[in-house]
């Protein structure tokens, strides 16, 4: 897996201050993306140890509320099978920091009947995530006075809450 940038002092992405991966690879290609650049798989630079260990070392100030995961997509195949030993670790380390991840694909329809399905590991993936934005971007529906997300077909899941009802339980603020 490729990366295109990590922020280690984020507060655009989710609640608090946040550490940001935005992985490479998207097969969406939303009109009017704001990242582009991110749709090529291999963009930017590998997500070696090292890095990863650097993601886990910008975590650990008391101030950082948690991880936000986006791109490209971190929900193509190839990008959630290398993050899941990551975030098991990054939950592991700091169970009290959130993890937001950010995907253009829908919760009911693609995650959980369709990705939960083919893959019995998405169910760990999801046992780590807090919060999923989901739906892709549509330019035709951007409001940019929607937190944390830039259309209004986006929503915001928290997943955990969601998982334990059987329904999706919508963030609100």
């Amino acid at each position: 897996m490729y990366y295109s940038e990590i922020k280690n002092c984020d507060i655009a992405n989710g609640t608090g201050v946040r550490v940001t991966l935005f992985v490479s690879g998207c097969t969406h290609h939303c009109e009017g993306c704001f990242n582009e650049m991110t749709w090529d798989f291999k963009y930017g630079h590998p997500f070696e140890e090292t890095v990863r260990e650097q993601i886990l070392a910008y975590l650990a100030p008391e101030y950082i509320a948690g991880l936000t995961l986006l791109g490209g997509e971190p929900l193509e195949y190839a990008n959630w099978r290398e993050l899941l030993p990551f975030i098991r670790t990054v939950k592991e380390k700091y169970p009290g920091k959130d993890i937001w991840c950010y995907t253009g694909y829908r919760f009911e329809e693609d995650i959980l009947n369709k990705f939960c399905t083919q893959w019995p590991d998405m169910r760990e993936f999801l046992s780590y995530i807090d919060v999923l934005v989901d739906g892709e971007f549509i330019l035709t529906r951007k409001d940019i006075s929607l937190k944390f997300r830039g259309s209004d077909n986006q929503r915001i899941i928290l997943v955990q809450e969601s998982l334990e009802k059987g329904e999706t339980v919508l963030w609100t603020d």
